[in-house]
């Protein structure tokens, strides 16, 4: 009798299973919420200032103010440079751009030999979205690339780890979006896509560089601003809407609680441009259509300098991560010294994946920052800025902020100045005569670290055309010396 109750039993739990276990989707929808999903958004030429939810007056951003309110906003973060391309090049390896000799934004072959530059970011060193695909993510890249030239040799998304991609200023798939956040269509279709498996999206927004292309419905919204700020708030509420585009989808497929969205901007605003420079003056390719510099009224939200310096203003900027059950809701972390190349460390860990023993970023993760328990910085922060002309702000061209302090230094080593950033976060008093061990101190440690960048780029990271090039120029000096 018993033998026939524990056969009777073993037959029921199996039914049990068969009938009430979890279907193929179910298993796949559980899966995918091992690991989180991750969503970068980087805007383009934002100030700290031009958020509403940071005090500006005419700006409006209601939806990342509603990112703030279900998430984090961190007053302390800085990027890794003052423009564009190097800013990029810090997120995607976690290592500070002069590491790789990129100084200023990719432009053609010739500019980049007088800067000491390579043609693009080394397709054979560390770019994070490598690593995800290894662990099983689907990755993406949608919007603004500005990695490298657009020359016929040069590495395509795919050579940095993406399985889909739709970029401007890389590898031509989509033109400069000339109204529209175009690259957002590319996001929010690749995750309806990839909805059951973890996937990470770098989603890399025009907005508000120039060109810009205001729409005439945001226009007639900020139809009582003077024409400047009305163009200018019309181009960042293009942005804010891009961000609410990505966060409603992500409610609407169930999928927001498992995901890691984080939003920043490459560098501060860029500087207001005179009445001559109304209209974009851009390449034969892009025209003039687009409305220019005139219309770059953005705010640092009272930090000295903007796009292309080293000053707060050009550095300091936006940064919101949301991230339900995990991020604190409504939280402003004003301690926290958080900076781009954290974000390889911290997506690492967030995804659960080991970043390789062989690789040393500069960063650090922001895991237990984003948990609302602060985070105890324990690596300095390093920044090279070389100007290509005297209009763009040379001064100043390295800087270091460890603990409480940064110091700035110009090209020469000898004109320094140093902040205690805790008390004067705009930068207003220089303590260099008050605390000259504080500054001598920050002093060696740049020029340390200046001591230790590569003095040239990676032969790996040149077009075949600069090569050739390279090779005549040797070529046309020993003829020279023969005569």
């Amino acid at each position: 009798m018993t033998t026939k109750i524990t056969k009777l039993n073993i037959l029921l739990c199996f039914l049990l299973a068969v009938s009430c276990g979890p279907s193929k989707a179910q298993e796949a929808k559980q899966d995918a919420t091992k690991q989180p999903n991750i969503i970068f958004i980087f805007a383009d030429d934002w100030g700290y200032g031009d958020i509403s939810a940071h005090g500006s007056t005419w700006i409006e951003t209601p939806h990342i103010d509603k990112m703030i309110s279900e998430g984090m906003d961190f007053a302390d973060f800085t990027v890794n440079s003052p423009v564009c391309s190097p800013s990029r090049v810090a997120v995607m390896t976690g290592q500070f751009p002069a590491r790789q000799s990129i100084h200023q934004h990719f432009q053609g072959w010739k500019a980049h030999k007088k800067r000491g530059m390579p043609d693009w970011m080394d397709p054979n060193g560390m770019s994070f979205p490598k690593y995800f695909q290894k662990a099983g993510y689907v990755t993406g890249h949608f919007g603004k690339w500005h990695l490298g030239w657009s020359a016929k040799d040069a590495p395509i998304e795919s050579d940095y780890g993406y399985d889909e991609y739709a970029t401007f200023n890389g590898s031509k798939t989509i033109n400069i979006p000339k109204g529209g956040s175009i690259g957002v269509d590319y996001a929010e279709d690749f995750i309806k896509k990839h909805k059951n498996e973890p996937f990470f999206i770098n989603l890399w927004l025009h907005e508000a560089h120039t060109a810009h292309y205001p729409q005439e419905r945001f226009m007639d919204q900020f139809g009582n601003l003077d024409e400047q700020k009305q163009v200018y708030a019309s181009i960042i509420a293009e942005g804010d809407e891009a961000v609410g585009r990505i966060m409603k989808l992500l409610e609407e497929l169930d999928l927001d609680e498992n995901t890691l969205v984080v939003f920043s901007t490459d560098n501060g605003p860029e500087w207001e441009g005179s009445e001559k420079e109304k209209l974009h003056k851009g390449d034969v390719e892009n025209g003039v259509e687009g409305l220019g510099k005139y219309y770059s009224v953005g705010e640092t939200g009272g930090l000295k300098g903007q796009k292309r310096s080293l000053f707060s203003g050009g550095i300091r900027v936006p940064f919101v991560a949301k991230w339900p059950k995990v991020i604190p809701a409504g939280v402003e972390d004003k301690t926290s010294a958080v900076t781009a190349v954290d974000l390889l460390p911290t997506f690492f860990e967030a995804a659960g994946i080991e970043i390789p023993n062989d690789f040393q970023p500069d960063g650090e993760s922001m895991m237990s920052a984003f948990k609302g328990k602060g985070l105890e910085r324990t690596k300095p922060i390093f920044w090279e800025w070389r100007g290509g002309t005297s209009k763009d702000y040379t001064w100043p061209t390295l800087g270091v902020q460890d603990g409480d302090y940064k110091l700035v230094v110009d090209v020469s080593g000898d004109k320094y100045e140093l902040f205690n950033i805790k008390d004067d976060w705009k930068e207003e008093n220089n303590l260099a005569e008050k605390n000259p061990e504080k500054a001598n101190e920050l002093l060696k440690m740049v020029h340390d670290w200046k001591a230790s960048l590569p003095t040239e780029p990676k032969a790996s990271s040149l077009s075949v055309v600069r090569n050739k090039a390279a090779k005549s120029d040797k070529k046309n000096k020993k003829a020279k010396k023969k005569n």
